[in-house]
């Protein structure tokens, strides 16, 4: 099922008209970002406020190498993916001490604070306004990621490897463990399980994910900027993976295209489209309250991982 997704998708390269190729570059990339979301939330039942800082230190952390220090974008992207994991090493040893409510607080402080950050050192971040990365660094062995076929392989690439990465994960002892802590954590611990390493490992795992959706949209799309790092994009994972389904290997794709295309079209239509959106979202959410692929398992098909 899953090498049929990634099929389709290289297929889909090839007859897409020039506009909706470009759209569905950028909605794997996102997808990728809603991927690792979906670790921490689906799986392991932590709902953050502050994604938006790891996908940003996984922007700050490719373009500033490429741009400060001159490093190649072989260089500059698993740096960036080492930025997202590292910093949610750091966060998550501090935020996981709070439980529910509060750890959505502190992580939507930690983000906020990254955020300030980002807007302070305008002199390297260039704030709101960003900066682009140029395109004769966008290359990788030859490849000119800067090329809308190349963009798009490297897209598909990127997001298959984190989908089976992903599949992997939560079909390991590790990944029932987390699914357990979801559930219930105190019998969790009864068992002899600690949740506070499983927590802590999710979350620098959801982290590294972002990271790396946060590295390639800075080399596939050569725009580095602080509104990446705003509560807007800590909300839109959480968006996606609700859309799709919790607790799904696809469910994050589909939220994630789904999403896009409604913004887009209702945009083409009315200022108000948030509006428009939101009240579409709610309908959904109320028809399906475990997101599109979530409940045609429950309903129809329990073997969808």
């Amino acid at each position: 099922m899953h090498g049929g997704v990634i099929a389709a998708l290289v297929v889909l390269g090839f007859v897409l008209p020039e506009y909706h190729h470009g759209a569905m570059a950028r909605i794997l990339v996102l997808a990728v970002f809603a991927l690792g979301y979906n670790v921490l939330f689906g799986y392991t039942g932590l709902l953050s406020l502050g994604h938006a800082m790891f996908f940003a230190a996984g922007l700050y952390g490719t373009g500033l190498a490429m741009q400060q220090l001159g490093w190649s974008a072989a260089a500059a992207l698993p740096f960036g993916i080492a930025c997202g994991a590292a910093l949610g090493l750091v966060v998550g040893v501090l935020a996981l001490r709070t439980i529910g409510v509060g750890f959505m607080i502190v992580t939507l402080m930690f983000a906020q604070a990254g955020y300030l950050t980002s807007l302070y050192f305008t002199e390297y971040t260039r704030g709101d306004e960003g900066f682009t990365i140029p395109q004769a660094a966008r290359a990788i062995g030859g490849l000119d990621l800067s090329n809308a076929d190349t963009r798009y392989l490297v897209a598909v690439a990127l997001f298959g490897v984190a989908m089976l990465l992903k599949l992997w994960l939560v079909r390991s002892p590790a990944g029932r463990v987390m699914v357990a802590i979801r559930e219930n954590e105190e019998r969790t611990r009864m068992l002899g399980f600690d949740p506070f390493r499983y927590k802590l490992m999710a979350l620098v795992v959801s982290a590294a994910f972002a990271g790396a959706a946060g590295a390639a949209y800075g080399v596939l799309f050569g725009y580095v900027g602080a509104t990446f790092a705003s509560i807007q994009y800590s909300i839109l994972p959480l968006l996606y993976v609700l859309l799709g389904g919790a607790g799904t290997v696809i469910g994050p794709l589909i939220g994630t295209v789904l999403m896009f295309y409604l913004v887009d079209f209702t945009s083409s239509l009315t200022s108000a489209y948030n509006l428009v959106v939101g009240v579409a979202l709610v309908a959904l959410i109320l028809v399906a309250r475990k997101g599109i692929l979530g409940t045609i398992r429950d309903k129809w098909a329990r073997w969808i991982p």
